[in-house]
């Protein structure tokens, strides 16, 4: 059994360089607009977004983890903060008590609305306008295989 590490090469880390500079960088400056504009931490928008983007705005709080792309148990103290502030509701689920489903308010769909200008305005400026078509679209769907590689333990499919 050969147990030497297979080092990267020049263009892989090359391109690892680059990709964990963006998985370093992105999420704090996208972070910090919404803090800055709206009060909302990049995590807690994705929650709401997630919920707005559903037509009954309700999810189960599995189903919304992953979407989220966060842990059950991070989107639970999310969920408990929005909660408190009157932005979402958590009610046991109609189809299955034993799990719970968390439901955008009124209130939680308004705050959304609003943080949501700015927040595309600078995922546009940061990520989507820097980038052509090929560049966006091999970004999107190289990030796709590594979520899911990180959130199932292989690659699609598997």
């Amino acid at each position: 059994m050969d147990t030497a590490p297979r080092w990267l090469d020049a263009e892989q880390q090359h391109a690892w360089i680059g990709v964990a500079a963006m998985a370093i960088q992105l999420p704090g400056a996208l972070d910090a607009q919404l803090q800055r504009d709206s009060g909302l931490s990049l995590f807690e928008y994705f929650v709401l977004s997630r919920l707005s983007m559903t037509s009954d705005q309700t999810l189960r709080m599995s189903a919304l983890a992953e979407l989220a792309n966060g842990s059950l148990s991070r989107l639970s103290n999310v969920v408990k903060r929005l909660e408190q502030r009157g932005w979402v509701r958590r009610s046991p689920d109609p189809d299955d008590g034993r799990a719970t489903v968390a439901s955008l308010t009124p209130e939680g769909r308004r705050r959304v609305e609003e943080a949501a200008p700015g927040h595309v305005a600078e995922v546009r400026r940061l990520l989507i306008d820097v980038l052509n078509p090929e560049q966006l679209r091999a970004v999107g769907e190289a990030g796709a295989v590594v979520a899911a590689t990180i959130r199932h333990g292989c690659p699609p499919p598997c």
